[in-house]
């Protein structure tokens, strides 16, 4: 099965593979905070032990068969977690998702992130697709795939629930790099 490195390079950043110790660093740079988790379809965390049990199952994936990989991202020089992007590898395709601390928005740290990802993603000879999406009211996200290469394929008409908007599910933006 198709895996991904365990650590991702860039100019500026560490892509690594999260711990649940790394749970009071995560809960502190974003996952506490509800405009770094608007559009998510996770409410912010108000439990580290649940963030702790959460950040271990991501860990463990690593190690199964599933194919749903998640990396925290650190700034160089830094193990402390800003971010994170992950991915989900289904046979020929990628799906990626990523979220950000607020306070290392608009620095290009996620896009910088999601190009590598793709990157590597693009570089094995099974995959012919990176793809994401996000929510029609989240243009800096939309903006943060056009950044990376990817190009907009449309509208999933009410794809997806932000739980911290509401029960319903919203229309979002697809956008992918193919090859």
């Amino acid at each position: 099965m198709l895996r991904p490195p365990d650590f991702l390079e860039t100019a500026r950043l560490i892509a690594r593979r999260p711990c649940p110790a790394d749970a009071e660093a995560v809960f502190s740079a974003y996952a506490s905070d509800p405009a770094a988790t608007k559009f998510l379809s996770w409410t912010p965390y108000r439990d580290l032990a649940a963030l702790r049990e959460f950040l271990g199952q991501r860990a463990a994936a690593w190690e199964s068969e599933g194919g749903h990989y998640a990396y925290l991202l650190c700034e160089k020089g830094s193990n402390q977690p800003i971010g994170s992007i992950g991915c989900i590898i289904d046979q020929w395709k990628v799906t990626v998702g990523y979220v950000l601390g607020r306070a290392y928005w608009g620095r290009g740290y996620t896009t910088e992130a999601l190009i590598a990802l793709q990157t590597w993603a693009l570089a094995q000879p099974s995959i012919f697709r990176v793809w994401a999406f996000c929510d029609v009211e989240n243009p800096a996200s939309a903006r943060v795939m056009e950044k990376a290469g990817m190009v907009r394929e449309g509208i999933l008409k009410r794809w997806h629930v932000c739980p911290t908007i509401g029960p319903e599910a919203r229309d979002c933006l697809v956008y992918a790099k193919v090859k």
